[in-house]
């Protein structure tokens, strides 16, 4: 945290999601890349790690990652790659897995191993990779191989996981004609698609998408210096803050034109009364601690991962907030539909539970223990609540180590 006059100025880390997609690229490329601001945590680390068993050239100093690149496809090697709790990672890992000749083995800790991945595991085999699980179907561990020949089209049905969707796109370049992908019904964090799209012709890919299909050229990547932007859902944790207490705040170098649909956080925060703007150093968070936050109807389904932090900040509203659009959050680290409305619960507020999604009607609170579920977003929302509400006790806090290590030691500069 660092101070100018009377405005607090943050720097989060980098952006998880754009740090797992570059660096399936890197190592991809024909030449080495140089990228900085990586986002630090649990899920980077297995990338890299994963990386490394591959036979990349990885090299890491601070938040900068060289990475080799020119991944041997035709390495006959057998590998097992463990992801721990990374679901990102685990299913990247799977699509590029797939290129290789040898087989690859991907794996994780007991609660990814739950986590589903039947879709991506029959796009994967539609297209002509050998794919097996070794224990449940569609779950981990996956063992994965190249086939002899490779399809150039695929439907997706688009209520799945955008990861599944996105690590298809990323090694599209590396099939024989490319990849053609029809997406089928509404598209389901459609900004993450656009994310990886940004990615990959940073990297040299040649794609385009229009409003149902996806076409990725045949080609491959180039290696690049590549700077990964900060990272806007760990942003929503300290700008919630500001809301629920007053004050003022900027994430540096944080902007509107962000690859990021989370920026949209920042929009619903408008809505419940908060000031925003852009500014020179990077978006800015305001409050007046005398007006009151207002209560929301909101869709989340492309913004997903701040349906904690908002329902947080929702119990500090005058009037109740709905949140809806997001039945897929089932099935996240946590079911952070079910989970979040039982821990919240615990407080004494009032929330009712529904298909896709979740309605906060404020009420006076108390303090309580609260699980985390091995959710690091679960975690780093609650320890929201402490600001105003005495006895609030985060348990697991370390699940924070997923994204973002620092979280509590960088907690105490959100306090206005």
């Amino acid at each position: 945290m660092t101070e100018a006059g009377d405005d607090k100025i943050l720097k989060v880390p980098g952006s998880k999601s754009i740090t797992n997609r570059a660096l399936i690229c890197a190592a991809l490329a024909n030449s080495k890349s140089v990228i900085s601001n990586c986002a630090p945590g649990d899920d980077t680390q297995a990338m890299l790690d994963s990386l490394q068993a591959l036979g990349i050239d990885v090299t890491k100093i601070n938040n900068t990652v060289t990475i080799g690149g020119g991944l041997n496809l035709e390495d006959t090697k057998s590998v097992i790659l463990q992801t721990r709790l990374a679901g990102t990672t685990s299913r990247f890992l799977t699509a590029l897995g797939a290129l290789r000749v040898g087989q690859t083995t991907i794996d994780g800790d007991a609660p990814l191993r739950r986590r589903p991945m039947a879709d991506l595991h029959h796009a994967l085999s539609s297209l002509g990779v050998s794919v097996a699980c070794s224990q449940v179907a569609g779950h981990l561990p996956v063992t994965v191989q190249r086939g002899s020949s490779w399809q150039a089209r695929i439907a997706i049905d688009s209520a799945t996981s955008s990861q599944f969707t996105s690590a298809l796109m990323m090694i599209a370049p590396y099939m024989t004609d490319g990849l053609e992908i029809e997406l089928r019904g509404e598209i389901v964090s459609r900004g993450y698609l656009d994310m990886t799209i940004g990615v990959m012709r940073a990297f040299g890919a040649k794609t385009e998408m229009t409003e149902n299909a996806i076409w990725v050229s045949p080609g491959e990547y180039c290696g690049v210096s590549f700077e990964v932007e900060p990272d806007a859902s760990s942003a929503s944790y300290p700008s919630a803050a500001v809301a629920i207490t007053g004050g003022n705040l900027t994430i540096a170098g944080l902007t509107r034109n962000s690859l990021q649909r989370d920026v949209e956080f920042f929009d619903a925060l408008s809505l419940m009364g908060c000031g925003v703007r852009q500014t020179r150093s990077g978006i800015q968070i305001t409050r007046d601690k005398n007006t009151q936050l207002r209560g929301i109807e909101i869709d989340m389904s492309q913004i997903s991962d701040c349906v904690p932090t908002l329902a947080v900040v929702a119990l500090f509203a005058e009037s109740p907030t709905k949140i809806t659009g997001v039945s897929f959050i089932r099935a996240k680290e946590s079911d952070r539909i079910g989970d979040l409305a039982t821990e919240l619960s615990k407080l004494g507020a009032n929330i009712s539970e529904h298909r896709d999604g979740l309605t906060i009607t404020p009420t006076p609170l108390v303090g309580a223990s609260l699980a985390t579920h091995h959710d690091h977003r679960l975690a780093m929302a609650f320890a929201l609540i402490g600001l105003r509400v005495d006895g609030v006790v985060v348990q697991n806090p370390e699940v924070v180590s997923k994204s973002w290590p620092d979280y509590f030691e960088d907690f105490k500069t959100f306090k206005n």
